[in-house]
């Protein structure tokens, strides 16, 4: 395959940045994104230029460490996939291909293609948590009857991997996807249940501290989202929040 790629370059967050054209030839199509940049990285250090920072991670589809706007669709045309995770087949020989950081006042631009996401950890570590009492007999987790209905819903929420999609794709830059999927998992377990009244009103304020904006309530985040998270996560935060507020 022969590509035109047009990446963001940008040196620094306090510098300016555009787009800059790299043709790029002889890739597999069985190759995945991130190694069609190895080879262009390898390219560009061959010929004595600067590589293109991106971030990555375990390219397993686990982590979203590798978040990307691939023709101006987080993570790329694939539905329910990472950037890791999509493949060159996808692409035709002779394609132009726009590849840029995600884009939100939250998630500063680190370098190039890498952005700071640590708004993120700063909403978990709000409430995105459960607290345990370890001093003398601490219960087992497991020791504790949940019904499946409560179990599958909880796991459904835990599958959010806090990549940022959402936020990317939201014209709005909104992260309620991300805390309601933080903020559902542990709603529907007992041991949850030990924050609860302060769980949502803690990460929806650090949210509201970091800067995202509301819910635009157009799906985009969850058409986006590489785990398929459910929107009906946005509506348990609404009740969990309200339910704290009025109790």
């Amino acid at each position: 395959m022969e590509l035109v790629l047009k990446i963001w370059r940008q040196k620094s967050g306090q510098t300016k940045g555009k787009i800059q054209n790299y043709p790029i030839k002889n890739i597999d199509p069985d190759m995945s994104f991130l190694e069609m940049l190895d080879v262009l990285n390898q390219q560009l250090i061959n010929d004595g230029e600067e590589p293109v920072a991106f971030d990555h991670d375990c390219r397993e589809g686990i982590c979203g460490a590798c978040s990307l706007v691939i023709n101006g669709a987080p993570h790329g045309p694939d539905r329910g996939t990472t950037t890791c995770q999509l493949h060159m087949r996808k692409f035709q020989s002779g394609d132009t291909i726009y590849i840029e950081p995600f884009r939100s006042n939250s998630f500063p631009v680190i370098k190039d293609l890498v952005v700071d996401r640590g708004a993120f950890d700063r909403i978990q570590q709000a409430g995105g948590y459960v607290s345990v009492n370890t001093s003398g007999n601490t219960v087992d987790a497991n020791a504790t009857p949940i019904p499946k209905p409560n179990a599958d819903e909880a796991f459904n929420a835990a599958a959010c991997i806090g990549c940022g999609a959402c936020v990317a794709a939201c014209k709005n830059s909104s992260a309620m996807l991300f805390v309601g999927a933080k903020v559902s998992q542990y709603a529907h377990l007992p041991q949850g249940q030990v924050e609860s009244k302060e769980r949502a009103i803690n990460m929806v304020s650090q949210m509201d501290k970091e800067g995202f904006g509301n819910c635009t309530n157009t799906g985009a985040c969850e058409a986006h989202c590489p785990k398929e998270i459910s929107l009906d996560n946005i509506m348990k935060l609404n009740r969990e929040y309200l339910k704290s507020k009025i109790t």
